[in-house]
C-alpha cells in the first residue's frame, strides 16, 4: 500500500504574523499563525510547516513564542525553520515544540551541521529546505539559493540535495522560486529531478493554484504537497484538494 500523499499548508512568518507575496516579495499579511495553524488542523491538515522568514534575532524570540502557541493548539506535525544553524538551534525548536526542523542557510554554509544534528536526533527530525530556481549554467539547469531566493549559493541544486540527504536529512522540502507565489503550477521537471537522485520523503512547494497542480505534483513523485496563499486566502481547501487527489487515484488521509 503506497504511503499517503500529504497536504501541508505553509505559514510564512515575519514578526510575528502570517504574510504572503510573489517569490517572497511584496508581502501581504495574511492573519494571526495560531489562529491558522488550528483552522487548518481542523480542516484536516496533514501537517504544518512553520517558516520564519526574517530570522532575525528579535523575530527569533517571538517565533518561539509563536511556536509554543501554535504546539498547544495543533495536534499534527510541527515542522519549523528559519535561521537554524546548529545542534543548540534545533534542541531548542523542539524543546518549543516543533516535530521537525528544517535548514536552509545554515547547512550551506556548514555541511557538517547535517551530520551533526542527525546523529544528536536523528535523519527523521531534519528536513532539507532547498530554495532552488532554474540556472542555465548549473550541470542539473537547477540552482542552489539564499535569502528569500535573492542570493545563488553557488551550487547545482541537484548534487548539493544528494550531499545532504547522504548526511542525514530525512526529507526534503523543495521549493521552486520561479513558482513561489505565482499559481502557475509545481515546477514539476524539479520534483522529478530531485526524486531521481534521493531516497527520502520529497514535499513539493511553489507554485499550486489549483486542484490540478497538486496532482501533477504528486505524478511527479512529490511524497507531500505545500501551498500557502492558496490555502490562506480561501482560493482552495484541504479537504478539496485531498478529494481532487484521491480521484487521481492516490492515497490520502
Amino acid at each position: 500500500m503506497p504511503l499517503a500523499i500529504r497536504v501541508i499548508p505553509c505559514l510564512d512568518v515575519h514578526d510575528g504574523r502570517v504574510v504572503k507575496g510573489v517569490n517572497f516579495r511584496n508581502l501581504r499579511d495574511a492573519g494571526d499563525p495560531v489562529d491558522l495553524a488550528a483552522a487548518y488542523g481542523a480542516e484536516g491538515a496533514d501537517e504544518l510547516v512553520f517558516l520564519d522568514i526574517s530570522a532575525s534575532a528579535e523575530g527569533r524570540a517571538t517565533t518561539y513564542d509563536v511556536v509554543t502557541r501554535t504546539a498547544e493548539t495543533v495536534f499534527i506535525p510541527l515542522c519549523v525553520g528559519g535561521g537554524v544553524r546548529d545542534v543548540a538551534d534545533v534542541d531548542r525548536l523542539l524543546r518549543t515544540g516543533a516535530d521537525k526542523v528544517g535548514i536552509n542557510t545554515g547547512a550551506i554554509t556548514r555541511p557538517q551541521a547535517i551530520d551533526e544534528i542527525a546523529r544528536r536526533f536523528g535523519n527523521q527530525v531534519l528536513v532539507l529546505s532547498l530554495d532552488a530556481r532554474r540556472e542555465p549554467g548549473r550541470p542539473s539547469g537547477f540552482g542552489v539559493t539564499t535569502h528569500g531566493g535573492r542570493t545563488s549559493a553557488g551550487l547545482d541544486a541537484i548534487e548539493w540535495v544528494r550531499e545532504a540527504t547522504e548526511r542525514g536529512a530525512g526529507e526534503v522540502l523543495l521549493n521552486s522560486m520561479d513558482a513561489d507565489g505565482t499559481t502557475s503550477g509545481f515546477d514539476v521537471e524539479m520534483i522529478q529531478a530531485v526524486k531521481a537522485v534521493v531516497d527520502v520523503p520529497v514535499i513539493a512547494s511553489g507554485g499550486a493554484g489549483t486542484v490540478q497542480h497538486f496532482v501533477d505534483a504528486a505524478r511527479a513523485g512529490a511524497d507531500a504537497v505545500l501551498a500557502a496563499s492558496v490555502f490562506h486566502y480561501g482560493t482552495l481547501g484541504i479537504a478539496e484538494v485531498k478529494a481532487g487527489l484521491a480521484a487521481a487515484g492516490f492515497p490520502v488521509r
